[in-house]
């Protein structure tokens, strides 16, 4: 292995090497050998309205698409592979989604000890840092090397990635436009059960940003580390959560960032579920958006807004997607403030009715504005009409302020509408 690769990078393939050893010496005599073909499929039709700039009278939006994974996995007592194609787009279109890889890895096992090598998507705690969301098109996976152990009360995962455009032997390890936001990631996490009804996280990231100053050909380094706590005595949950960011971005810029979360739910009966929370998200102070029409800048020096990194967005941020998905105008975050309630009845077993209300604000003043974004009402209901398929509905109403208005630089229109009808099917293939 050459040198320049890098210590981490180094050592993780050494102790792959040790537990595909010992897998060697297991698969003597391993009679545990599986494998099963599966796949999820959904399509789902989309009603915009009010969402998109409305100068030309045409602010709505309706369209159809679809996406496919067909996954193959091999399990056996010492190795595990999963292969799984991908298919995604809107229906019609030449432009949008295509064929890709959504996950290729192989996983080495023994005594608690694990590595996981290849393309693979990864979720921890309440997904609101790291996590996977299926909901989009093009859900995050990474190319990463995991490694852990896992046993009795503890887990300890550490995942490396090294990212590079082309196998190129004169472009040095610049790294811009890839399929990655990051060059290199580091992250260590450590979970404890000390109780049956209590858990709780550490976490810490370090991700490698290409330098984009004028001939500066360096890396930038930026953290985020925190905690998560889950308590959750039957029929009470509660998690709690608080992230810091510091370091670098690629623009040399300082990082004071941080947010904090607290989500409680109570299952009051087996047919309903209520729920409750907040979270505040840092923001950048000074946030100004110029009126339509009219130009103005603000000189930036360091960055306040707290960025979510690879967390599952639209599970958190409200089902229309307007915050973190979406970008805000002139690059900046205002940062985001949350107050939410919502209740789930099963009033049978294959039919589920969801219901949300959110208050959202941002953390610091929009000038000649405040921070009131509005209030938004989200709807779902899911019908499992077999064992390996369902039908969902939902429908989104936001009453937006002008603050509203003015940071996704719509019209003058605040109701916002958004509904949609989604059939996912799970099919098993085969299984062996």
């Amino acid at each position: 292995m050459p040198r320049t690769t890098p210590l981490p990078v180094r050592l993780a393939a050494c102790l792959a090497l040790l537990l595909l050893g010992a897998g060697l010496s297991a698969a003597q005599t391993d009679t545990t050998r599986h494998f099963t073909i599966k796949a999820q499929m959904w399509a789902r039709g989309e009603v915009r309205h009010g969402a998109l700039p409305a100068d030309n009278g045409k602010d709505y939006a309706a369209f159809l698409m679809g996406n496919s994974i067909v996954r193959l996995d091999y399990t056996s007592s010492w190795l595990d592979v999963r292969f799984a194609p991908r298919f995604s787009g809107i229906w019609g279109s030449n432009s949008t989604g295509g064929l890709n890889i959504d996950e290729a890895w192989l996983h080495l096992h023994t005594g608690g000890f694990f590595a996981r090598l290849g393309r693979q998507k990864v979720s921890y705690d309440d997904e609101r840092v790291i996590g996977s969301d299926d909901w989009s098109m093009a859900p995050l996976t990474h190319d990463m090397v995991k490694l852990g152990f896992e046993g009795g009360k503890h887990k300890v995962h550490l995942l490396l990635a090294f990212n590079q455009n082309d196998e190129d032997v004169n472009g040095g390890t610049y790294y811009v436009n890839g399929g990655q936001v990051y060059k290199t990631m580091q992250t260590l996490w450590y979970h404890v059960d000390p109780t049956p009804w209590l858990g709780a996280s550490l976490v810490g990231i370090n991700m490698g940003l290409q330098s984009l100053l004028t001939n500066e050909y360096k890396t930038r380094f930026q953290q985020l580390f925190g905690t998560y706590v889950d308590i959750h005595p039957d029929p009470f949950r509660l998690e709690l959560s608080y992230y810091r960011q510091s370091g670098h971005n690629e623009y040399a810029m300082s990082i004071h960032a941080w947010m904090a979360s607290a989500e409680a739910s109570w299952q009051a009966t087996p047919q309903l579920k209520l729920r409750t929370g907040y979270f505040y998200m840092s923001g950048d102070p000074l946030y100004y958006v110029p009126k339509a029409g009219e130009i103005g800048l603000i000189r930036k020096t360091e960055i306040r807004g707290f960025d979510p990194v690879f967390g599952a967005h639209h599970k958190f941020y409200g089902a229309m997607d307007f915050f973190y998905v979406s970008t805000f105008y002139g690059g900046n975050t205002p940062g985001l403030q949350d107050f939410h309630v919502g209740a789930k009845w099963s009033p049978w077993a294959p039919l589920d009715l969801d219901g949300s209300y959110h208050f959202l604000a941002t953390s610091v003043d929009i000038k000649d504005g405040g921070k009131i974004l509005g209030h938004e009402l989200e709807f779902t209901l899911t019908w499992r009409f077999a064992k390996d398929a369902k039908l969902s509905a939902g429908y989104s109403f936001m009453n937006g302020t002008d603050v509203m208005t003015r940071l996704k630089r719509t019209s003058a229109k605040n109701h916002l509408h958004w509904g949609w009808v989604m059939l996912t099917v799970t099919p098993e293939f085969f299984k062996r």
